[in-house]
This record gives C-alpha cells, sequence and structure tokens, in this order.
C-alpha cells in the first residue's frame, strides 16, 4: 500500500481560474436573443469562475426566477468553442434518463455567436482538500454514470464518439516522444525514469478498446455538488469510448493530493472491476506526461492558469505513481 501523501493544494483554486467576458460585453443581438428565452432581460448573472476557456458562462436568472446555465461563443474567433458547445448539447440530450447531469433547454445563433442554455445546477464545486464525505458523493454518483454508459443507449453511439485508444495515441501519449526527442521533455525529478514511464504508458491504447464510454475529463471543477450533497457532473464535450476506470483516475489525482487513500477508493469502487492490474499505473503515467509536457509549451491564450493546473496535476500523478512504485 502507497504511503498517504502530504495535502497538496492547486496554485489556483479551481472555482476562480476562468476569464469570461461578462453579460454586458456580449452583442446587443444575442442578449436580446437569450432574454427572449428567458422571458425577459435576465434579474441577475452570476459568471462561471471556473474552467480554462474564454467562452462566456453564467447562470441566468430570468424575471420570474427561472434558472439557466447558459454557455455562448463567437463564431467567428472562436469557433472550437461553438463546435464543443453544440456537440455537449447533442450528448447531454442522449444520455441516459435518471443521471445527474445538465439538459439542454434551449440553442441559437444570433449576431455571430452561438449560445446554449442548459438546466442550472444548484451545486458547488467541491472544496479542496477534498472533504472525504464530498468526495465519497462524487465516487458514489459516478458508479451510478458508470454503469449507465457501460452498455451506451444507440442514440449516444449513433454521434459517432471518438474512441480512448485512438485519443491516447494521438494525444494523450507523450513521453514515447520525449524519449525519442520529438518533444522538449518537462522538468522531472532525478528519481523520474523515463524508460519505465514510456513502457507504461504504452500499455493505456490496448487497455482503452472498449464499447462503454467514459466522460474523459473529470476533475473535480466538473464536479457540483447540490444542497442534498449528491454529485452532478458537467462539461462532457469529451466523452468517448473507453473504460470508465480511466475516469476514476483522472478523478481520483485530486483525492491524492488531498491527503486521502486514493489506492483504497480506485481498488474499491465498481468502475474498478475487471480493469488490468496495472490500470492506475498506466493511467497516472499518461495523464503525468500528458500534462506535464502540455505545461511546458507555453502561454496559452485560454485561461492564464491553464498552464498551472497542468503542471500541478501532472505533479500529482506523477507523485501517486512514484508513491506506488516506490520511485522515492
Amino acid at each position: 500500500m502507497a504511503a498517504v501523501p502530504r495535502i497538496s493544494l492547486p496554485p489556483v483554486p479551481y472555482d476562480a481560474t476562468a476569464v469570461r467576458p461578462d453579460w454586458a460585453a456580449l452583442p446587443a443581438g444575442l442578449r436580446d436573443g437569450i432574454a427572449a428565452r428567458l422571458g425577459g432581460p435576465p434579474a441577475a448573472v452570476r459568471l462561471a469562475g471556473g474552467g480554462f476557456t474564454r467562452g462566456f458562462a453564467a447562470v441566468l436568472t430570468g424575471p420570474d426566477g427561472d434558472r439557466v446555465f447558459v454557455k455562448a461563443a463567437a463564431l467567428d474567433g472562436q469557433r472550437h468553442l461553438v463546435d464543443w458547445y453544440f456537440h455537449e448539447a447533442r450528448i447531454l440530450a442522449r444520455l441516459p434518463a435518471g443521471l445527474p447531469v445538465p439538459r439542454p433547454r434551449w440553442a441559437l445563433t444570433d449576431a455571430g455567436w452561438y449560445a446554449v442554455g442548459l438546466t442550472a445546477v444548484a451545486g458547488r464545486t467541491p472544496e479542496l482538500p477534498w472533504h472525504p464525505e464530498a468526495l465519497d458523493a462524487a465516487l458514489t454518483g459516478y458508479a451510478e454514470v458508470a454503469a449507465a454508459l457501460a452498455d451506451p443507449p444507440a442514440e449516444l453511439v449513433a454521434l459517432g464518439l471518438p474512441r480512448l485508444d485512438r485519443l491516447a495515441r494521438d494525444d494523450i501519449l507523450w513521453w514515447g516522444e520525449v524519449a525519442a526527442g520529438r518533444e522538449p521533455a518537462p522538468e522531472l525529478p532525478p528519481w523520474a525514469p523515463l524508460p519505465e514511464l514510456v513502457r507504461l504508458e504504452s500499455r493505456l491504447p490496448g487497455y482503452a478498446d472498449t464499447a462503454g464510454l467514459a466522460h474523459g475529463d473529470l476533475r473535480v471543477d466538473n464536479v457540483l455538488l447540490d444542497a442534498d450533497g449528491r454529485a452532478w457532473f458537467c462539461d462532457w464535450t469529451w466523452l468517448c469510448h473507453g473504460p470508465a476506470w480511466f475516469d476514476l483516475v483522472s478523478l481520483l489525482i485530486t483525492g491524492y493530493a488531498s491527503g486521502l487513500d486514493a489506492d483504497a477508493a480506485f481498488a474499491g469502487h465498481p468502475a474498478a472491476t475487471g480493469a488490468p492490474a496495472d490500470a492506475l499505473d498506466v493511467t497516472l503515467a499518461a495523464l503525468a506526461g500528458y500534462f506535464l509536457t502540455g505545461a511546458a509549451a507555453g502561454p496559452s491564450t485560454a485561461s492564464p492558469h491553464l498552464r498551472a493546473h497542468q503542471r500541478w496535476s501532472g505533479e500529482q500523478a506523477l507523485a501517486w505513481l512514484a508513491a506506488r512504485q516506490h520511485w522515492t
């Protein structure tokens, strides 16, 4: 059993990472179109502080008190965000009924912008370090999600979702590129064995070939806890065919950084049932490389906090792996 680590906190709280336009900065035509969906101009606007894009995202309260979470981006200049929001809305509309996820209510294109309105979840981003009860709620909620997506409904499969095994080869696995000299080496502690990191991460594509679906970006800032303590799961743009235990690892990186027994949480979770014996180590190696090479890529045009998030996440993944492998 790996030693329980000391608590490490991210450099910027995950509810304060975003840089977004406010309501007044949106084109008048777009504001009018959204107001028409709300039944009048919003009585209150609460910008989303989390996330790493520059798209508009806020909970809008209509004149009658109805709350809608609105995402919006410009067709010219933010086309990738428009595509992401459109794709996510299609996914959310097709996720199995009863899951703790927001649902699309309307969409519009106006004044050169695209906007989508989702049900507003009355919840908050979990605080770090995780409180054990909050992490338990997130893990319990994800067990429900993972079970529902193990045999995905045909309408979701029909979207032609990407496969994690291919995403791994194309975008996630970087230690092999570093070892071959095709990617600059991120700063690593002297005890980190690059050949072993390459060997471990190379197994992920073979493990990730599955018909089930994974969220693909399960992090603490994509979880909301409501007043009853139930966990809700947001930001479904990266849904893909892959094993649920991949999501479990990505979520538990912050559990490890919070000083909790992430090894036991992984081993005891239903999503890890049937996982290869080294699935946790393989995924930690892959994510460490993905985050650390991303952090070394230079300033981001999205959020100024993105690289710090990547660096911290990569360091925590590597530290967890090192503890399990007894590298330190």
